[in-house]
């Protein structure tokens, strides 16, 4: 990775938190692959080719008047990137039952102990998105139920979907750094059921599924719906996430007029995971 050139932005957040959490999940949406918290704020990178001047367009919280956000941005060949994370990455336990940790952390007295090689892949649980979507699949039986893990990002909540029972799963993201790590991961955790898949929504064709977890940006998920609906079973179970509080009415929405019906809601930090009854 020595040789790929990053833009590095370097972001100034007041107050700190929510804010540095909800930048960091925007980011991840807008493109960024990796994050490093510092006091101030933090820092975010982006492969140059995948960078242009309109990058941060989308970041709502950049036109917030709840936070005041500073930032300034340079190239930079990213070196030793591994050792960056192994400094910054830290364990999370979510609900005293299931642990998400990289391989040089100490293993978690809890139920469910998930290793995740910290690289660059969205999805370490913690974010809000992720957190609760983990939320979801510990309240809920996932035995021997097939499970479709849609935007898989480092396939966490696959593997958790393995620890709790289910099979078949896939694990699709099309973002091919996303498929990498979560092949790697899934042999890290030692999951017998899980088939990662790098593609979109079209790759879902033909396909049926107990349960979908789709942890995606709000327009992709209003894109794709109707295909992830296709794939589910009858009384099949779908949870949402990737979204804010505000954008409820225009998924619920979508998900009525796809005879789905709400089940319940989590919420952190405006964020939200919905869960839906197809009946």
């Amino acid at each position: 990775m020595s040789n790929i050139i990053y833009i590095g932005y370097q972001f100034k957040v007041s107050p700190l938190q929510p804010g540095v959490e909800i930048l960091i999940a925007e980011l991840g949406y807008a493109g960024f692959e990796s994050f490093v918290e510092t006091e101030e704020g933090v820092t975010a990178y982006i492969q140059k080719e995948e960078w242009n001047d309109s990058i941060l367009e989308d970041v709502q919280i950049l036109n917030s008047e709840e936070f005041k956000i500073d930032y300034e941005f340079n190239e930079i060949e990213q070196t030793n990137w591994n050792e960056e994370w192994e400094k910054n990455f830290n364990p999370i336990v979510v609900d005293n039952v299931c642990a998400v940790r990289a391989p040089f952390h100490e293993k978690f007295d809890t139920e469910y102990d998930i290793i995740i090689e910290p690289k660059m892949s969205f999805g370490t649980g913690h974010h809000e998105t992720t957190h609760m979507m983990i939320q979801h699949i510990l309240k809920n039986d996932f035995a021997n139920k097939s499970v479709l893990d849609m935007g898989c990002g480092t396939g966490v909540l696959a593997i958790l979907a393995e620890m709790k029972g289910a099979k078949p799963i896939d694990a699709v993201d099309y973002d091919n750094w996303c498929y990498l790590n979560s092949l790697e991961n899934v042999e890290s955790n030692n999951a017998q059921h899980i088939t990662v898949i790098e593609g979109d929504a079209s790759v879902l064709l033909g396909k049926k599924y107990d349960i979908i977890i789709a942890n995606i940006n709000r327009n992709i998920l209003l894109n794709d719906l109707e295909n992830y609906i296709a794939c589910l079973n009858a009384n099949g179970t779908l949870f949402l996430s990737g979204f804010y509080n505000d954008d409820i009415p225009v998924i619920e929405a979508e998900c009525n007029k796809n005879e789905l019906e709400f089940q319940s809601k989590l919420e952190k930090n405006n964020w939200v995971a919905l869960e839906f009854n197809k009946s």
